[in-house]
């Protein structure tokens, strides 16, 4: 089970890519538990495998990596382009790979 979470400026759009996400990882037969947060609680969900950020946060990445690093939780950035054509398959290896799982 890989347990992720996705935060961008309000968790509106990244619901969609998350639905998208959860689809691919059914398909793939991957165990995945993930959800989308704003931004703002980013301290209140230390208790995952990898974290992932909207590209319009990409600029909090220092934050983040401040808060999740002490957990040995990796940090990066959803590619812009999958991020807007919504292409899980693309983001849930991603995914994989952060985990290492």
């Amino acid at each position: 089970m890989i347990k992720t979470a996705v935060f961008c400026a309000a968790g509106m759009s990244t619901s969609l890519l998350v639905k998208k996400i959860k689809e691919a990882a059914v398909k793939k037969g991957i165990e995945l538990e993930i959800e989308a947060y704003s931004e703002s609680e980013m301290s209140k969900h230390t208790d995952v495998d990898c974290v992932l950020l909207g590209p319009q946060i990409q600029y909090m990445i220092k934050k983040a990596e401040g808060i999740f690093s002490e957990k040995n939780i990796p940090v990066s950035v959803i590619n812009t382009v999958d991020y807007g054509m919504l292409n899980g398959e693309s983001v849930l290896n991603m995914i994989v790979k952060l985990a290492k799982k």
